[in-house]
């Protein structure tokens, strides 16, 4: 139950150291696994200080055990082993500090390592992690080289020295860290992360040498798989160990046999890009050449034409056509013409002899009334009416008179 406590009522210290040991003490006993980082055995000491650690973070403890436990797996058991005991949490009062008295200690053989990793890959791979279409492809010719190794190993050597022998511009990120031990995840997962976020980065590498089954743990623990398998560019795994795969391979984009296949999986060959240009050049100029040759025989085909030898020839014939065309237009206008023209003079002169005008000479006269109306019957124009009489050579004035009886006979 809580512990109630006020300002003016505090426990003490050693109250507190009690009561947790006592909440300790009631724990029982449980399997641990983890490596041992530190092991001390006093001469003539009952018992032996071990430093357990667990392998993926930063978190150890406190191992103690008696010296025949310990004893019982010396031979085996060194420190940066991977082991696995049963002990029992102890709480030391005046100290205020937890360990763990173990009273079995197995070591992890490597069968055991294989079945964990199988285990953690086939989780892994539930989540998709290993699946191709995750895969990126590398750019032909990074910027820059994000490169994870060993400090001063010899696979940064041979993957800077390749790469720089096949293409001398290359550029390195470096980041060294710790392979292997205790420190290797959490040091290689902060050199990944850190060149993911590199903005001149484009490809990243992370580099070891080979090693044991042990050694190698770190490029399967999941907590790099799933940092590998956030980032946003792509990464190449060459840890150079044939054998065994470690998970690392199989989450990275590409994985490279050793760090020197990486080094020549990640940048071309200079003089290979040289000689692809070169054969390039000379196929487009064969493509350029044979262009133009065909296109010069299309050429002389058509100047060979005779049109194009003599190009004048074609409008010579013509002009001779158009000449005769014209005379034709012009003869037949002519007659055109000429028989439009004799139709107008016995038109004009149809017109003449039946105008107003020809009667008139003939000796007629119009007679008109005041207002110019014609006159057309004698019972229109009344006694003593005045008329206009027009002749052929001009007019004069007439007046109706009443004709006599006697005239009328």
């Amino acid at each position: 139950m809580p512990v109630q406590t006020t300002p003016e009522a505090a426990l003490p210290v050693r109250e507190v150291s009690r009561l947790i040991g006592d909440w300790v003490s009631r724990l029982g006993e449980v399997w641990v696994e983890g490596q041992l980082t530190q092991i001390s055995r006093r001469p003539g000491a009952r018992v032996v200080f071990l430093t357990f650690r667990d392998s993926s973070h930063d978190v150890s403890i406190s191992l103690t055990c008696f010296r025949p436990v310990f004893d019982a797996v010396a031979d085996v058991v060194t420190e940066g082993s991977r082991i696995v005991v049963r002990a029992k949490p102890e709480w030391y009062q005046g100290r205020g500090s937890l360990s763990l008295r173990a009273s079995e200690i197995r070591p992890v053989g490597i069968g055991e390592l294989l079945v964990k990793l199988e285990r953690l890959k086939r989780e892994l791979t539930a989540e998709g992690l290993f699946a191709a279409d995750r895969k990126r492809p590398l750019p032909f010719l990074p910027r820059r080289i994000g490169l994870v190794t060993g400090r001063a190993s010899a696979a940064e050597r041979d993957v800077i020295k390749n790469a720089e022998a096949r293409w001398p511009a290359v550029r390195f990120e470096t980041r060294e860290v710790a392979v292997q031990g205790i420190h290797a995840v959490s040091q290689v997962v902060g050199a990944v992360r850190e060149l993911d976020a590199h903005p001149d980065v484009d490809v990243i590498i992370v580099a070891r040498g080979g090693g044991s089954v042990e050694d190698l743990l770190p490029f399967s623990d999941a907590e790099l798989i799933r940092t590998v398998a956030a980032c946003r560019t792509p990464v190449v795994s060459a840890i150079g160990h044939e054998p065994d795969t470690p998970l690392l391979d199989l989450v990275a984009d590409l994985r490279a046999s050793t760090p020197t296949d990486a080094a020549k999986r990640v940048v071309p060959d200079v003089g290979e890009e040289l000689e692809r240009v070169r054969q390039t050049r000379d196929r487009a100029r064969h493509a350029i050449r044979a262009l133009v040759d065909r296109e010069a025989h299309g050429l002389e085909q058509a100047l060979a034409h005779s049109v194009l030898r003599d190009p004048y020839r074609l409008v010579a014939g013509r002009d001779e056509e158009i000449g005769a065309e014209i005379d034709r237009a012009r003869r037949t206008v002519g007659h055109l013409l000429d028989r439009a023209d004799s139709d107008l003079v016995h038109t004009l002169a149809r017109v003449v002899a039946l105008s107003p005008a020809a009667t008139l000479r003939r000796g007629y006269a119009v007679l008109q009334r005041a207002d110019g109306a014609v006159v057309r019957v004698p019972e229109e124009v009344a006694a003593g009416e005045e008329l206009r009489a027009r002749v052929a050579e001009g007019e004069f004035t007439v007046r109706r008179t009443e004709r006599r009886e006697d005239d009328e006979g």
